[in-house]
């Protein structure tokens, strides 16, 4: 498959972050006209455009999206506008009194070839992948053929739906994690299954090798220990090992034990969902009450002498102590001397870090949003904490059609792309004497 979509030999870019393609983007070079004909320089130019500009769209769907007369503006400053009603210019129209604006400085060309393949920009998945919602356009694609993307609120499950200007377009915001994050680790993903598996295997080889079952005693002590959903998952792995080696097993059996497994996979999916449920719950509890402790220290007035207490008064008692000394004088005193020098120190240890600093409860502040809003969930497809995936700079960028707010993971598609002066809004990592050439081929004028 990477030999197929990013070859090696023969540099050929794709929309996407692969790796492999952006170390062919980098040995694209300018083609050598000097050899070939012109046939051959459109073909060719044609053939390295359309494996870039969504090459999973067929040839003969895009040549009837093709336009011959490029969208294009030209710039006009309104505050000239406004000052200058244009009567200037057309009294000297025509006499040779119309002078230029700016004499030395030429005009920006406007680049209207850059423009041949602006009208698949329109595509519901190269507008995901624009926006930075996908790794890829063919994952873009995806992500619209499983219900994944809404548009203006209705889900879209048609990727070559063509937007118009206005149209909000959003991705379930788990999708656009798992497309621009860090994989999880093929080890990680598997850790569960193979200790299910060892775990199978060892209770395999001590009842069956052995042929010595386990006491009664013994097992009922082990099956209380055990975990309820660790026992479900062996149950279910056993199952699978004997739907896969007994080929002899009558198909009413076979049901059975798939409709076993299907009710066990059931009931752990909703023990997780309770339970994170109660987590979370519990998290968010414990989140807002420090911050709101932290927020109520960082906002508490001090004076300069509430600012070091022990050192402008001698006679100062930290609370901590206070209460341990109204405890301790609540109980018979029966300790030690030992205990009580120990009890001193953690007193005094305990006043020293008891007015933490604001660079500490900034750093505190910090670890805990950090923590809150990026937590490690284990059931989630992807690395967490969450972290962008390798080689993403390069293509982090959003062009201009396009604006997009990444804390709802929407986008709304502003405007039809143009060319403007010296500015193609079209992204294309090629030349614009390529797309010429592949803009004449389109023409039909070979």
């Amino acid at each position: 498959m990477r030999e197929r979509m990013y070859p090696l030999s023969k540099a050929k870019v794709r929309q996407s972050w692969n790796k492999y393609n952006l170390y062919n983007l980098a040995r694209i070079n300018a083609p050598n006209y000097r050899t070939i004909n012109f046939f051959q320089q459109k073909w060719k130019a044609k053939s390295a455009l359309r494996a870039y500009h969504a090459e999973h769209v067929r040839e003969g769907q895009w040549e009837d999206m093709f336009v011959r007369r490029p969208r294009a503006v030209v710039p006009m400053d309104p505050q000239k506008m406004a000052q200058n009603d244009g009567s200037n210019e057309s009294a000297g129209r025509g006499s040779g009194l119309q002078k230029s604006e700016t004499p030395g400085k030429k005009p920006l060309h406007t680049p209207y070839m850059q423009m041949t393949f602006a009208p698949l920009e329109r595509r519901l998945d190269i507008a995901i992948f624009r926006a930075m919602f996908a790794s890829s356009a063919r994952q873009a694609r995806q992500f619209c053929v499983h219900g994944h993307v809404k548009v203006n609120g209705k889900t879209m499950i048609y990727p070559g739906y063509l937007l118009n200007p206005g149209d909000m377009f959003q991705v379930e915001p788990d999708k656009v994690l798992f497309a621009t994050g860090q994989p999880k680790e093929r080890r990680s993903r598997l850790s569960r299954i193979d200790d299910d598996a060892s775990e199978l295997e060892g209770l395999e080889g001590a009842e069956y090798e052995e042929g010595k079952p386990p006491e009664g005693e013994q097992a009922e002590e082990e099956e209380d220990q055990r975990d309820p959903r660790e026992i479900m998952k062996s149950l279910v792995a056993q199952s699978k090992q004997i739907l896969s080696s007994s080929d002899t097993l009558p198909a009413k059996r076979k049901q059975d034990l798939r409709f076993f497994q299907k009710s066990v996979k059931r009931a752990l999916s909703s023990r997780n969902k309770s339970s994170s449920t109660i987590l979370s719950d519990s998290l968010e509890a414990q989140f807002l009450e420090l911050k709101a402790l932290l927020d109520r220290r960082r906002d508490q007035p001090r004076g300069p002498s509430q600012q070091s207490p022990r050192i402008s008064d001698p006679n100062y008692v930290p609370p901590n102590q206070r209460l341990q000394a109204e405890a301790s004088d609540s109980k018979p005193s029966q300790t030690s001397a030992a205990p009580s020098s120990s009890s001193s120190d953690r007193r005094t240890s305990d006043s020293d870090d008891e007015d933490p600093t604001e660079s500490d409860l900034h750093d505190l502040r910090s670890a805990l949003d950090i923590v809150h809003n990026n937590p490690v969930d284990l059931d989630k497809p992807y690395a967490t904490p969450w972290a962008p995936r390798d080689y993403m700079s390069a293509f982090a960028f959003i062009p201009r059609y396009l604006e997009v707010n990444q804390n709802i993971c929407s986008a709304v598609y502003l405007r039809h792309p143009v060319a403007r002066p010296g500015l193609s809004e079209v992204p294309t990592p090629f030349m614009e004497s390529v797309s010429s050439a592949a803009f004449g081929w389109y023409l039909r004028r070979r």
